[in-house]
């Protein structure tokens, strides 16, 4: 069924990628007004709706309903508003609609709690510098997550003028991301940008993930054809400057869509998951092939992934990169678990005691 509703406009957020997954879900509510989240700055929110912008802030049962922060809206999130405009202070968000895809780290600092980076994501394009922030180890854990988002990776090795040994780097870069394109952008090129742009069509979302200062502001303003976002220059080590300090999502004159996030410092694996196997098929390719089924892969004789890093066929910087997210993903998948049933209970008793006082 299409979202026939006036209220929600039918082609102006359609440029936005508002399709019929998230119209038919819409249309279940029809009271509310529909919108996308463009940025997120501290409780508020930039949304587009048919009408235009507005400020918006999210629902008080919104925020009780929410267990845990990636319930809330993120950039990119399609969520559903009391009303189309902010002339009465700034609308309320009641609802956020399914997500089709979420890119999702741990939260940075001690927290056990997920962050949503950019939501409803088609391609994710992982940023990494051929300069001084060139690290195949936090591609595997860029390439890991962005597999378990559900949208499709892409690798984008930035700043190519400033590297002597482009062909070295892209060949490593490769054998680290099996299956996965490599792409190469050069600013001292017209056409430096043009794979990139290929690959974001009409409608199309994607979002760009790396560390501070590989150049992603500077890919967004080549990929609008403006200076939209600020842009930092390069550091006397070869690094990039951190300019960006809030996701924000922008249309891009083809018709595309692509969310600008700030870099991230810490990086943290969420839960064990499908994206850890696929982005270390070629590790856990070995495992059948093992004398015992239950092999450690530490000691045991007739051991394929011992065997296959003494003949050179696996790096062991790969296998300890490997085991390493591999333990970190565990570990986190446990504790989220324990304290998402700690907050489940802690609301029950919540709405108990409110209900005894109604009584």
């Amino acid at each position: 069924m299409e979202y026939s509703n006036d209220r929600v406009g039918r082609t102006g957020l359609t440029r936005y990628g508002f399709d019929g997954r998230f119209s038919t879900e819409a249309s279940l509510y029809p009271e509310f007004y529909a919108g996308r989240v463009l940025t997120q700055d501290k409780g508020l929110y930039r949304i587009v709706c048919e009408g235009g912008e507005l400020l918006a802030e999210v629902s008080g049962r919104l925020r009780f309903e929410a267990t845990s922060s990636s319930d809330f809206p993120a950039v990119g999130d399609f969520v559903l508003l009391d009303r189309p405009d902010g002339r009465m202070g700034n609308a309320a968000i009641r609802r956020v609609l399914g997500r089709r895809s979420a890119f999702i780290r741990k939260a940075a600092g001690g927290t056990s709690d997920e962050q949503v980076v950019a939501a409803n994501v088609d391609i994710a394009f992982l940023c990494m510098s051929l300069g001084g922030d060139f690290n195949l180890r936090r591609l595997e854990r860029y390439l890991s997550l962005a597999w378990e988002s559900g949208a499709l990776p892409a690798v984008v090795l930035t700043k190519a003028d400033l590297c002597d040994d482009v062909s070295d780097r892209l060949r490593a870069a490769a054998e680290v991301a099996p299956g996965v394109d490599v792409l190469v952008t050069d600013s001292t090129r017209e056409d430096g940008y043009r794979e990139v742009l290929e690959r974001i069509g009409p409608s199309r979302t994607a979002a760009l993930v790396g560390s501070s200062g590989v150049g992603k502001s500077t890919l967004v303003n080549r990929l609008v054809g403006a200076d939209c976002l600020a842009t930092g220059g390069v550091r006397d080590d070869g690094r990039g400057r951190h300019t960006t300090v809030r996701r924000e999502l922008v249309l891009l004159p083809n018709g595309g869509i692509v969310i600008d996030t700030p870099g991230m410092r810490e990086l943290g694996m969420w839960h064990d998951s499908e994206g850890l196997d696929r982005s270390f098929a070629d590790v856990e390719s070995y495992f059948g092939a093992c004398r015992f089924a239950d092999c450690t892969h530490t000691s045991e004789p007739g051991c394929a992934v011992r065997e296959a890093i003494e003949r050179g066929d696996l790096s062991p910087e790969r296998w300890m990169s490997y085991r390493k997210l591999k333990v970190e993903a565990e570990y986190a998948e446990d504790r989220g678990e324990y304290l998402r049933c700690k907050e489940q209970k802690f609301k029950a008793i919540k709405r108990s005691s409110r209900a005894d006082k109604k009584r």
